[in-house]
């Protein structure tokens, strides 16, 4: 099995980054309709990023995964095909409207907003000609292996970086507040905000607390238990991060992953090229809320945080004595401070204050800024830092130095000599003299053969086949070399793209499949997506060619997505694993107590929040 560790970017820059450090796969939007309203890239980008990709046999995906009205459903398909015209891999795409028009032939992934929870959801993605699909972050080690046992598709899991709150695609939060919707790429993320949680009575619980924000996920530690689930491709969270996020996290995953294809047979890495980043790969140095790895092993304490929405960073001491601008504090073994860096520290009233360091004495740092706290005791309060200055400039300098390993052969021709390697050679006229030193001769030769310098290229093996010793000019074999470098690049292209287009035929014959054959009924999907003949606003329908596949696949009776209509009545906002009550303490399985509603409010409104125990998730009910 080929093991994928799939990057995000959020442009050009970000995406030869994630490339240049490791990722076997980048994924990142295209001009409109990719789930992340403010962040759009030009066609001539993306093909510039294939471009580069394709030299390591990397793979582009696109995503064109928000909800489509009827009138944007041509712009996504001149979209798509300009992306295959580009070189792109893959689609990863929510609505089913793409499947019913005339697409390139290029492979489907289903997006985690298609709400892929169940066995039998992936099974039907997969029959009606998916080539990937991405499953729900909230699914446990046994729910992957089940979905493992009964389909063959890719499965793509979230290994790293924020966690949705609900489950994707059933989010509905940010457009009922302020109309922009998550499944059309303008999410405000209201699950960040401060709420209070109030009985039935109005009375209040707990005031002014992230309750619906969550930590991060980060799976760096289960990554062999996810391969031996099913897991292919490995998917980091990120296309509105920076390049040293991007950075970061792609090496450290590559390494880890890289460790285990080592030791098993049964495995391999999915491309070319081994990186060499001018770091330490270090996650706890990345933006974070503190790390989670969900519900991969069940239900567990403190995936939440909330108390802040930002990152605080590694942990790295504790805080005795603040006066001032002074902080005296005791650092874990092995940390070092330096001017400039940041740190930060819950106060009090568990409200985040942060400073950079102005100079370190000791055990004293002295603070940018007058620090305050009012408790009688602040010994023992944690210190983290969140900006690890001189760390930062490396990873910023860092180039990822990505390097391909090649094998070369020195010829001579009956004019020149020729330069061989991976099937392809260059040859080049000149005099040919013969060495008047032959040992130095060929002591030279190989020395500038293998010096390639910032090439994407570094030498394995050279072996000489000369009969008599010449001496070649370093001109000349500097200039062989640089033509083997464009006829190397371009091979490795041509090569990466001859294996996409023999996958094409199949895509396109399952995308007329699709449309011609006799066609599979739609199962019931999950709690979520409406069940027998009835597809409810959870189906996030909003175009004909949405409602017409879902007739083809047997349902009757189809709602319009909240997008296009609001149902009168309550409506669930938000299906989600993550429970206040039991994150609180107050579960009705541990307490004896029933788990009647509560309610969360602040000045963007007030929301019933409803307790399905059997199932162990959460419903946020618009009232």
């Amino acid at each position: 099995m080929k093991i994928e560790l799939l990057s995000p970017a959020k442009n050009l820059e970000v995406g030869l980054a994630a490339i240049n450090h490791g990722a076997d796969a980048v994924y990142i939007g295209g001009p409109s309709f990719g789930a992340r309203e403010k962040v759009g890239n030009s066609i001539e980008d993306i093909e510039k990023l294939c471009n580069h990709a394709a030299i390591y046999d990397a793979k582009v995906y696109v995503t064109l995964n928000t909800l489509l009205f009827d009138n944007e459903l041509e712009q996504a398909r001149t979209i798509a095909w300009d992306c295959y015209n580009a070189g792109v891999d893959a689609l990863i795409v929510q609505d089913m409207a793409l499947l019913m028009m005339d697409m390139p032939p290029i492979a489907l992934h289903a997006s985690t907003q298609c709400n892929n929870q169940t066995a039998e959801k992936v099974k039907f993605l997969e029959d009606v000609g998916f080539q990937q699909v991405v499953l729900a972050r909230e699914l446990s080690v046994n729910e992957i292996k089940d979905i493992r046992s009964k389909t063959t598709v890719p499965l793509e899991f979230f290994v790293h970086g924020a966690l949705c709150v609900s489950y994707s695609g059933q989010c509905y939060l940010s457009h009922v507040i302020g109309h922009r919707s998550a499944n059309r790429g303008a999410c405000a993320q209201p699950c960040r905000l401060k709420w209070n949680l109030e009985d039935e009575n109005g009375n209040t619980l707990i005031a002014n607390r992230h309750l619906l924000s969550l930590r991060d996920m980060n799976n760096s530690k289960n990554l062999e238990e996810l391969i031996d689930a099913g897991i292919s491709s490995f998917k980091i969270e990120g296309r509105l991060k920076d390049a040293d996020y991007v950075k970061n996290t792609t090496a450290f995953y590559r390494q880890a992953l890289d460790e285990i294809i080592a030791r098993r047979p049964d495995i391999s890495k999915s491309s070319k090229g081994i990186s060499s980043p001018s770091f330490v790969p270090n996650l706890e140095k990345s933006f974070s809320r503190g790390f989670t790895d969900y519900f991969l092993h069940g239900r567990q304490k403190n995936i939440d945080s909330p108390f802040t929405p930002k990152s605080m960073g590694e942990y790295i001491g504790e805080i005795k004595k603040i006066d001032g601008k002074r902080m005296t504090v005791k650092l874990k073994e092995g940390i070092t401070l330096h001017n400039g860096d940041g740190l930060c520290f819950l106060d009090e009233n568990n409200e985040l204050q942060g400073f950079n360091v102005n100079g370190v004495e000791n055990d004293t740092i002295l603070s940018s800024a007058p620090l305050s706290f009012r408790a009688p005791q602040v010994r023992g309060i944690s210190l983290y830092r969140n900006y690890d200055i001189q760390w930062q400039r490396s990873v910023d300098a860092s180039t990822g130095n990505r390097k391909i390993a090649i094998n070369l052969e020195l010829s001579e021709t009956s004019d020149g000599f020729r330069l061989s390697s991976e099937n392809v050679s260059v040859s080049l006229q000149c005099q040919k003299d013969i060495a008047k030193n032959p040992e130095k001769a060929l002591e030279t030769i190989r020395t500038k053969l293998s010096q390639w310098g910032d090439t994407k290229f570094v030498v394995k093996n050279i072996d000489i086949q000369l009969d008599t010793m010449y001496f070649i000019p370093a001109s000349i074999l500097g200039e062989m070399k640089r033509q083997l470098v464009v006829e190397l690049e371009s091979s490795f292209r041509l090569k990466h793209n001859e294996v996409k287009r023999n996958g094409e035929i199949s895509v396109k014959q399952k995308h007329c499949d699709i449309q011609l054959s006799e066609l599979s009924p739609l199962p019931a999907v999950g709690r979520n997506d409406g069940l027998g003949d009835h597809l409810s606003y959870l189906g996030n329908v909003t175009n004909s060619l949405s409602r017409q596949f879902y007739e083809n696949h047997g349902i009757a009776h189809i709602d319009d997505g909240l997008e296009k209509t609001t149902p009168d009545g309550e409506i669930v906002v938000m299906t989600t694993k993550h429970c206040i009550r039991y994150a609180n303490g107050m579960c009705a399985k541990e307490t004896g107590k029933p788990a009647s509603p509560l309610y969360i409010s602040n000045d963007r409104g007030r929301f019933r929040l409803d307790f399905d125990c059997k199932n162990c998730c959460m419903k946020v009910v618009n009232i």
